[in-house]
């Protein structure tokens, strides 16, 4: 059951407050012998289980730290924060899978009460999601990275870099003018983003359409003279 700090005796309190000022500093040792120090008397607290975890993978204990946040979320099934700390262990191990599953488990329970985040756990939830987009691409799975990159645009929708990643995702699974809409989306919304006009001219160059590419590249080289890749690919076309 979850515990409040309000009943804690003076030693309990103690190791609280001075592990979790340990852990704001960064001081992980002293934080996690704090906190084993108060889980001896006291096991309900859910935030004490999750920084622990935090501290442990800094340490890169992963195994510890999975077991930390895994109990967070036994005492706070809610607790966006643990959960999105596991999904990141996981992911860092190469399971991706079961990160994948424990992202989309945060996102349901998150559901009802989406108007009620906050735009930090918005964006973490997204940039979590985009991470494994990454994880997909690198390993060759175009179409599950594109899955997780709409995901993470389903929350973020501003989040122009991971509509970037989605259109390199996109094209690398054989789908360029899909690809190109969404470098087209990031020009409209940030047209000093000249990362999407490169991509563009790249994409459209390999839909067979080189004289609009080279626009493309020259509209880069008008903002940025110096942008090294606008310069390789003219040069490559010409």
């Amino acid at each position: 059951m979850p515990e409040s700090p309000a009943s804690l005796s003076s030693n309990e309190r103690h190791s609280y407050l001075l592990g979790r000022r340990s852990f704001e500093r960064g001081d992980d040792a002293t934080a996690l012998t704090e906190f084993r120090r108060l889980l001896e008397t006291r096991q309900g607290f859910a935030d004490v289980h999750y920084m622990m975890g935090v501290s442990l993978e800094r340490q890169d204990e992963v195994r510890a730290a999975a077991r930390s946040f895994v109990q967070a979320l036994r005492i706070n099934p809610d607790y966006a924060e643990a959960r999105l700390g596991l999904a990141s262990l996981y992911e860092r191990e190469g399971d991706f899978q079961r990160s994948r599953e424990i992202t989309e488990q945060a996102s349901a329970r998150e559901v009802p009460r989406a108007g009620t985040l906050d735009p930090t756990t918005r964006g973490k939830l997204a940039n979590l999601q985009a991470d494994l987009g990454d994880a997909f691409c690198e390993a060759g799975e175009p179409g599950e990275a594109i899955d997780a990159y709409r995901k993470a645009l389903d929350r973020c929708p501003d989040f122009h870099d991971i509509r970037q990643r989605l259109g390199l995702a996109l094209r690398q699974a054989g789908l360029p003018n899909r690809a190109l809409a969404e470098f087209r989306r990031v020009q409209r919304s940030h047209g000093d983003y000249l990362d999407a006009a490169v991509q563009a001219g790249l994409t459209l160059y390999t839909l067979g359409r080189a004289d609009d590419a080279r626009r493309e590249w020259q509209g880069v080289l008008q903002q940025d003279p110096e942008h090294r890749e606008a310069q390789m690919y003219l040069r490559l076309v010409r």
